[in-house]
């Protein structure tokens, strides 16, 4: 198979640099083009990067003398990719104008941002979740006036540490959850170098997450009507979400009422054997088991479980009846692989298979 050549815009920055990293040695995707802000145009990659890596592993070599074009020259950039990976640093309005630019020369785009999540015939994608949302995108492109440029995106890194679960559990009818986040550093793209003052601190605010974390699940678990996608009505979800002093890995802790009453052997059952399309297609990036259950009272932790499935997998543990919920449990994801790019990677996987995703 010759790989398809990928294109990223905000190619610099940590979600950037974590796609390049992924793609060093995928099957069917090769780096082309890097795009990042005027100020970074015209330089090497390497020399874009220096002093800015965040990463542990170093830059690879195969990018190391790609040469930096500007975000804004769209046919520059568009014209030699099949597709762009986003993860731009602009304003909500400006990603959205620019998005669907680089649709409408004929490219796919597959997002990490937040801009155009609740456009109604975007498809926000948990590949193993709710991969006929894809489905909605021959409206999105008579809309666009596209044969084949589209939007897809991905959704926030927060609600990946507990919507996978409450999709094992969806014959159950979960119809409330509160959830409490526990997120890391790296999901405000800084390092500990970056921000010191986050050494031996909890900040309890993290601007939009809450709502992000509340809605989005409601559009992954919702249907197609009209050329639109209707978020669910349930499970209600009030969420609370804290930035902690770790690096990578979101935790939450989750109370859960259902419809239903399940035994706790059929809730860790359903999480153990939940997949979906990406593992019966076996794309590069599904990890072969999505859900683990950790039996020690003590996991997930970040340090020994955040890597599970290289990032991909998502780790649920004390799993326990409450005394005003019916079930209490905590999740954790890697925020930047399954959270972000990674999760955004699969999604491209995804459209690939199912041949949105083509060479030009």
């Amino acid at each position: 198979m010759e790989k398809l050549r990928v294109g990223i815009l905000g190619g610099t920055g940590m979600v950037g640099q974590r796609f390049i990293q992924i793609l060093e040695n995928h099957p069917w995707f090769e780096v082309a083009r890097i795009a990042a802000s005027p100020r970074s145009a015209g330089k090497t990659y390497e020399e874009a990067v220096d002093g800015r890596w965040k990463l542990d592993e170093p830059v690879p070599e195969n990018v190391k003398n790609i040469r930096i074009q500007d975000i804004n020259d769209i046919h520059g950039v568009a014209d030699d990719v099949d597709f762009i990976l986003s993860a731009v640093n602009m304003s909500k309005d400006e990603i959205r104008a620019i998005e669907e630019a680089y649709a409408k020369t004929e490219t796919p785009v597959v997002s990490n941002n937040s801009a155009h999540r609740w456009t109604p015939d975007v498809p926000m994608i948990i590949p193993e979740i709710n991969p006929e949302h894809t489905d909605i995108i021959e409206y999105q492109k008579k809309r666009l006036g596209t044969t084949r440029g589209f939007i897809a995106v991905k959704p926030n890194c927060s609600i990946q540490a507990y919507t996978p679960a409450l999709a094992a559990w969806k014959e159950y009818g979960p119809i409330e959850v509160i959830a409490s986040t526990y997120q890391a550093i790296s999901g405000a793209g800084k390092t500990f170098r970056d921000w010191p003052e986050m050494n031996g601190n909890v900040i309890p605010y993290i601007s939009g997450e809450e709502e992000k974390s509340e809605q989005e699940p409601l559009k992954i678990f919702g249907h197609i009507e009209d050329g639109k996608i209707v978020k669910a009505d349930s499970p209600k979800i009030s969420c609370q979400c804290i930035r902690i002093p770790v690096l990578y890995g979101h935790t939450a802790t989750v109370f859960v009422k259902f419809k239903e009453n399940p035994s706790k052997e059929e809730l860790v059952e359903k999480l153990v054997n939940f997949g979906g399309l990406p593992q019966q297609l076996g794309l590069p990036s599904a990890p072969k088991q999505f859900i683990q259950y950790c039996e020690e009272d003590d996991r997930p932790q970040v340090t020994k479980d955040v890597y599970y499935e290289n990032g991909m997998g998502v780790s649920i543990g004390r799993l326990r009846r409450d005394s005003i919920y019916d079930w209490k449990f905590v999740g954790l994801a890697h925020n930047t692989m399954r959270g972000a790019a990674g999760g955004a990677v699969e999604c491209a996987e995804l459209l690939t298979a199912q041949k949105y995703i083509q060479k030009k």
